[in-house]
């Protein structure tokens, strides 16, 4: 959700739910209409989108922070996140929306550098601390659950001063980080995220031209990747040992991802896409036999081989790496929004072709649009609901069928109160869910995003996500319900679809 295809990401909303699963003797039913009865619902956002207070209180710069402001026009209309919908001054709006929707959970974001402005222990912030202290509280005393994401994209700008994700010793900071929310904030969430989208969030080493966080095409996307595998296992393993037996949470990841349509038939290169987009993150914690995805790995090593190197760009687990990230999560998050067509790419010199070396080359991929799909504001984003429900059977059958969350599911318009093609879009994707559920998909949440119009990266405040419309010229940043608040809200008391 970086650049206006990492937008194609930004929207978390989350189904808790037993669903119909297939056992060796009997099948449980799932009405085609109607979500079981302890199916949870839930609305996201992040920090960085919605909470401005950008340097009040002792907050620290992050990497967004220090963008947009020494690049004026990163945002297609100059805006900038430093006061945005003022989630920091009115959380309690937000519950108060949140309440009024009936959601069973909210998922937003931790603002590292709120809590440790420089991104180490060392600084550690209580003014932070009691923000989130106070905003939990109050979730919990209107009967809504918190999940927790550690870090969706805003990381420590003196972390990134260090070479961000590309460095080894970001490992035991984000060790440290998370033990520092384990010991503020466990007894009461339930569900940790440990990274948002870090496949997109990757990608800005050297992949998004757009967001110069680094300049090392085809390199920093794999030694991020390596560390962001190594750093979540940490965590989780922190939690399993010290902190899961007293309070009985749950910990994930939320991966990215489109799903594939061959655009001719024949040799099935949908694979080689899901490895490219999500498996290289998937596949090291929910495989069998755990690592990188062997199309993945085989690309990058026999071109890394072709370029004269002395290694492959792509880092190898050790074996006792393997096991040590194989099996690291409770659940699977998913983030959802749309398909693509994709064919295979050739690839020559010209000035219009991606960089070599790069990610992008290492795929071999090209990706299209049908053009019959109703599209978004964001160029990026079609209606493809279908999509949702083939990639959850994909999940299913690839990872032997995981409990799986819908962490980001949304759709982008220009800021209709009768917002009727986020209502069309949010009734055809629960509908996804509920063929998915039919057929044995261990899907047990969905999160609608966004919960309000916020900064969305590239966009600004050009491309609104919300449930509910907040002006951002109103000094009060009054929070209006849209239509598709209103429907989200009867789906939620009647468990039903029409």
């Amino acid at each position: 959700m970086l650049t206006s295809t990492l937008l194609s990401v930004l929207v978390p909303t989350i189904l808790l739910c037993t669903i119909s699963r297939v056992d060796s003797q009997k099948t449980n039913t799932v009405d085609s209409n109607t979500f079981p009865n302890d199916f949870k619902f839930g609305a996201g956002s992040s920090a960085f989108q919605i909470e401005g207070a950008w340097n009040e209180d002792g907050k620290g710069a992050s990497i967004f922070d220090t963008l947009i402001h020494e690049q004026p026009d990163f945002a297609t209309d100059n805006s900038t996140a430093d006061v945005g919908p003022d989630s920091y001054h009115l959380y309690r709006e937000d519950v108060k929306i949140l309440k009024e929707l009936g959601v069973h959970f909210y998922r937003f974001s931790i603002s590292w550098p709120r809590i440790m402005p420089t991104g180490d222990i060392s600084s550690l912030n209580p003014s932070g601390v009691k923000y989130y202290n106070d905003l939990i509280n109050h979730l919990i005393e209107e009967g809504i659950k918190p999940m927790v994401t550690m870090l969706h994209f805003d990381l420590p700008q003196n972390l990134q001063d260090l070479g961000g994700l590309m460095n080894p010793i970001f490992v035991n900071y984000f060790r440290e980080y998370a033990r520092v929310l384990f010991e503020n904030f466990g007894d009461r969430v339930k569900h940790w995220i440990t990274f948002n989208e870090p496949g997109r969030f990757c990608s800005c080493y050297g992949e998004q031209k757009s967001i110069p966080i680094a300049n090392v095409s085809g390199v920093g996307v794999y030694l991020c990747g390596y560390y962001t595998h190594l750093a979540h296992a940490e965590v989780y393993h922190l939690y399993k040992k010290n902190y899961a037996g007293i309070y009985g949470g749950k910990i994930g990841m939320a991966l990215n991802s489109y799903w594939y349509y061959q655009k001719k038939p024949g040799n099935d290169i949908v694979k080689r896409a899901l490895d490219f987009e999500v498996g290289y993150m998937a596949d090291p914690i929910f495989s069998k036999t755990g690592g990188w995805p062997k199309l993945f790995q085989e690309s990058v090593d026999k071109n890394s081989l072709r370029e004269g190197r002395a290694w492959s760009r792509l880092p190898a687990f050790t074996p006792e790496q393997i096991d040590f990230i194989k099996g690291s999560a409770d659940f699977f998050g998913l983030n959802y929004y749309t398909s693509k067509i994709v064919d295979v790419a050739q690839f020559g010199n010209l000035s219009n072709d991606p960089p070599n070396p790069s990610f992008i080359r290492d795929s071999g991929m090209i990706y299209t649009n049908d053009q019959t799909w109703r599209r978004a504001t964001n160029k990026a984003m079609y209606l493809v609901p279908k999509g949702l429900k083939d990639i959850l059977m994909w999940i299913r059958s690839t990872y032997n069928n995981p409990e799986v969350i819908i962490t980001e599911n949304g759709w982008s318009d220009e800021g209709e109160m009768d917002d009727e093609g986020r209502v069309e879009y949010l009734k055809q994707h629960l509908k996804a869910v509920l063929e998915a559920l039919q057929e044995g998909c261990r899907v047990t949440g969905y999160t609608h995003w966004s919960l309000i119009d916020n900064f969305e990266w590239m966009m600004g405040y050009t491309s609104k996500f919300g449930l509910y419309r907040v002006d951002i010229m109103d000094p009060d940043k009054k929070r209006v319900q849209k239509r598709s608040g209103r429907i989200y809200r009867e789906i939620i008391k009647s468990k039903l679809v029409i």
